[in-house]
Order: structure tokens, then C-alpha cells, then sequence
């Protein structure tokens, strides 16, 4: 018995590049959009993974953040234009991601990722992006990940420095309180 076909016939032709890759092919393409991710924060980190998530095409991407789009951000928060000054960021988001890929299911929240509603905001995801952008969300994002034994991709930037670590504690490897235990003082280092 052939194997369902979940692509559609407009959704073969959007990702026909990834399609063509030996090492990818249809079952990547078709695990990538069984895939779910959370991205936490639409800013300057979350912004463009939550833009090439939905490019490749994610199968649901879920967003947090309560903020709204600031002029003085648009050169590095690429999901988000000039129009979209004022606008919450997640409804900037919708429109954004709806244009770059309609097959995206978006679950957007306007809503900080707090204690509150951390774990089930992240319990229906497959993995965690951690663009935040204050230690607070970092270590609450991390302990979420180790209790629902999910992958966290954290990614932090300083200035003209970037790093992006994966932690995945569920497989035995560390989680990102292993390398740095205790947060530092408010104030003793910029978010």
C-alpha cells in the first residue's frame, strides 16, 4: 500500500528545492511540517527564526511576546515593517508569515512567557526557541524544557556578537542552567 501523500499540490511546488535535495526530499519536508516549534519572542532573535521556520515550512509555529513594533527596532526585527509601527507584534507576525507561507498554522500569544503560563503555553510544542531577551524568560525557558524533556535552541545576541546553543537535557546532554547555574544580578549584565 503507497504511503498518503500529506503534501498539497500548491505546497510541492512552494518547497520543490527542498523536494530536490537527496538528503532531504519529501520525508524531510513531511517531518518538517509535522513539526511544531514555540518561538519565544518576535524581536530581534525570534524574529528571523520565526521568518525562516515559516519559509521552510513549519507545520505549526506558535509566538509569544506582549510587545509592540518599535521604529527604532525594524532593522534587526525583520519580520516587522515600517506599517507595522504601533501594531502588537504578533498581529504584525500573522500578516508577515501569512504572506511568506498560508500552509503555517500560527498560534500567536500576547503574552509575556512567564511562571504563570509557561508550561502550558510550551506543553503542545515539539521544541523551544528561546529569543528572549532577559535572563528571567532564558532560565524560566530552559526549566520548561528539562521538565517537559523538550529541546530548548537558545540564541543571544550582544552588539555584533551572536551565539546560538541547542540543549537537549531529554537526550543526556546539559541544559543551559548546566553551564550558567544562577542568574546573574539584575542590572550586572544587559539583557
Amino acid at each position: 500500500m503507497a504511503k498518503p501523500d500529506i503534501l498539497e499540490a500548491a505546497e510541492r511546488q512552494r518547497y520543490a528545492r527542498h523536494l530536490a535535495l537527496p538528503s532531504f526530499g519529501p520525508e524531510g519536508q513531511e517531518r518538517l511540517k509535522a513539526a511544531s516549534v514555540l518561538c519565544i519572542g518576535a524581536g530581534g532573535l525570534g524574529s528571523p527564526a520565526a521568518t525562516y521556520l515559516a519559509a521552510a515550512g513549519i507545520g505549526r509555529l506558535g509566538i509569544v511576546d506582549p510587545d509592540v513594533v518599535d521604529l527604532s527596532n525594524i532593522q534587526r526585527q525583520i519580520l516587522h515593517g515600517t506599517g507595522d509601527v504601533g501594531s502588537k507584534k504578533v498581529d504584525s507576525a500573522r500578516r508577515s508569515l501569512d504572506d511568506i507561507n498560508p500552509h503555517v498554522q500560527l498560534e500567536l500569544h500576547d503574552t509575556a512567557f512567564s511562571v504563570d503560563n509557561a508550561m502550558e503555553l510550551a506543553a503542545g510544542y515539539d521544541l523551544l526557541l528561546d529569543g528572549s531577551d532577559n535572563f528571567p524568560a532564558r532560565y524560566l525557558c530552559n526549566d520548561v524544557a528539562v521538565l517537559l524533556n523538550k529541546p530548548n535552541v537558545h540564541g543571544s545576541i550582544f552588539r555584533f556578537e551572536g551565539q546560538v546553543t541547542v540543549f537537549a537535557p531529554h537526550l543526556g546532554g546539559p541544559c543551559y542552567r548546566c553551564m550558567f547555574p544562577d542568574p546573574p544580578e539584575p542590572g550586572a549584565v544587559p539583557d
